[in-house]
């Protein structure tokens, strides 16, 4: 009980639209990394997300590959089948897998993954299976794989909004090399929604302290809304500040220096409030074309929206924006070009959450291993278990949710390995 309190204190310090702020670049080492147990931090670093959350390992099913889906049309199926030899795995058929909660599908998906073993288990769904508790319900079947609590396979999302796009997707997976610390360029994209809420800048402020540990630059582009008149700034040669001449105006177009820098970056960071068809005040419109993004991680709410959902309809996000349907930034930014999208189909915690997932990548992990851990590490701190992921019946739902905090999601074959470990260079 004490671990969900402290949990739900922490979202509502994160989440809140105007708490004052004191502007400060904190060493990434001086962040605790809180787990179930864990003494309360300090108001201050709940206030600004300067924690970390503790990660769970977990060893696998098995050493094998397996894509589950419920595609039918054979432009989605053959990719599948392309992936699956590349990856020298099977494919798992299912009439629906926005019903693989109901207990006939989910103990038959068991069996099979039981049969292969497998160590990753891609998720290709149609766009209207990809629902919330489609997503909680895999976390149920993947939980009961042996006899803990924990998810037993590395796990990752197959999506996109069309069958070029899908197919697209796939073969840039297959073709896909894990980037070295000589070619990686990281970017950092952060909001400022006023004067007293500047904790979106400062994560970009660690992260470029953090790759600059690397050897590497980190250019930042800061987006103020009107309200953020006398926010703080960062400095430096590679900053751009983006003024909105409305809290609305959502920007579609870089200045040509940010342009070129985005364009060229093959990591983007991005911190701050969102919506469905918006991330950190960018529209979906102003999504790069023919970029090098090809890893991108997004710590806003509704990143990784459905189309529809199986949760009661929220009409207002954090940062007071009102929430619409429109694509998702996530199949967005992959319909343009990304292999690999981190993100939150509801309301994201942000950076407490979005940085371990980062640091293993970093360290060489998996797509699937490194979102299992961040699964298996809320399970831990959250007490979730089997039984106890589905959200039976939403309709009757009302205030926080708490399987919101298990609805990040990660687009990307499980497999892939986005970067070779970085070696710090000071």
């Amino acid at each position: 009980m004490k671990s969900r309190l402290l949990l739900f204190f922490v979202f509502a310090l994160t989440c809140q639209w105007g708490s004052a702020q004191e502007f400060t670049i904190p060493d990434i080492r001086d962040f605790p990394r809180i787990e179930k147990g864990s003494p309360r931090p300090p108001t201050a670093v709940l206030r600004n997300s300067a924690f970390i959350l503790k990660f769970h390992e977990h060893a696998p099913l098995g050493d094998g590959y397996v894509i589950i889906t419920d595609h039918r049309l054979p432009e989605f199926l053959e990719p599948l089948e392309q992936l699956a030899a590349h990856r020298k795995g099977t494919v798992i058929q299912i009439e629906d897998l926005g019903k693989v909660y109901e207990e006939k599908t989910a103990r038959s998906l068991r069996e099979q993954l039981l049969e292969r073993k497998p160590m990753y288990v891609a998720v290709a769904p149609r766009l209207e299976s990809y629902r919330e508790n489609m997503l909680l319900g895999l976390w149920e079947v993947f939980s009961t794989l042996d006899d803990d609590k924990y998810l037993d396979v590395f796990p990752g999302i197959l999506l996109a909004s069309s069958a070029k796009s899908f197919g697209a997707l796939i073969t840039r997976t297959m073709e896909y090399e894990s980037m070295d610390q000589a070619t990686l360029k990281p970017m950092a994209i952060s909001q400022v929604p006023s004067n007293r809420e500047s904790r979106s800048l400062q994560k970009a402020g660690v992260l470029r302290n953090v790759f600059s540990e690397f050897g590497l630059e980190t250019p930042i582009v800061a987006i103020y809304t009107p309200a953020a008149t006398e926010a703080p700034k960062l400095e430096g040669e590679l900053v751009w500040n983006i003024r909105l001449k409305d809290k609305g105006n959502f920007v579609k177009k870089f200045p040509p220096p940010a342009r070129a820098a985005l364009t060229n970056a093959s990591l983007v960071v991005m911190h701050g409030h969102g919506i469905p068809g918006m991330s950190c005040s960018v529209d979906i419109d102003g999504i790069p074309i023919n970029s090098n993004n090809q890893i991108v991680l997004s710590g806003s709410c509704f990143a990784a929206a459905p189309m529809k959902t199986d949760f009661p309809r929220m009409t207002r996000a954090p940062g007071g924006y009102s929430v619409e349907p429109r694509q998702a930034f996530a199949t967005r930014y992959i319909d343009r070009g990304a292999t690999v999208f981190f993100g939150h189909m509801r309301l994201s915690a942000g950076f407490p959450h979005l940085y371990p997932v980062l640091e293993q990548w970093t360290a060489g992990k998996s797509v699937g291993e490194a979102y299992q851990q961040l699964i298996n590490g809320i399970i831990d701190m959250r007490g979730f278990g089997p039984g106890r992921f589905v959200l039976s019946d939403p309709s009757t739902s009302t205030g926080s949710i708490p399987q919101n905090t298990l609805l990040y999601v990660v687009f990307g074959d499980p497999a892939l390995v986005p970067l070779k470990p970085l070696t710090r260079v000071k």
